[in-house]
């Protein structure tokens, strides 16, 4: 009998910023070898996550005013970051 189950592969993700103003680039989570959190426009400066659930909890983890998300890492982005 074929073994019909797969397990998800988790999806690679960073932390997002979003700006307030629709001019303004979102900015993305980098975290410092120390440990710090800085913020970067480059989503290729970022910190990539291994998994959604560990993007989402790294954005929880930020004080609420920040407004935080874990966002995918997809497409060309993706290509360039995880490669």
């Amino acid at each position: 009998m074929a073994d019909i189950y797969h397990p998800a592969q988790p999806t690679p993700a960073l932390v997002s910023r979003p700006q307030v103003r629709t001019d303004a680039p979102d900015e993305y989570l980098q975290l410092t070898p120390q440990g710090a959190a800085m913020w970067t426009t480059d989503p290729a400066a970022a910190t990539p996550f291994v998994s959604m659930r560990e993007a989402t909890r790294a954005a929880a983890r930020l004080p609420g005013s920040l407004r935080a998300y874990g966002v995918p890492i997809g497409g060309e982005l993706g290509r360039r970051i995880l490669h």
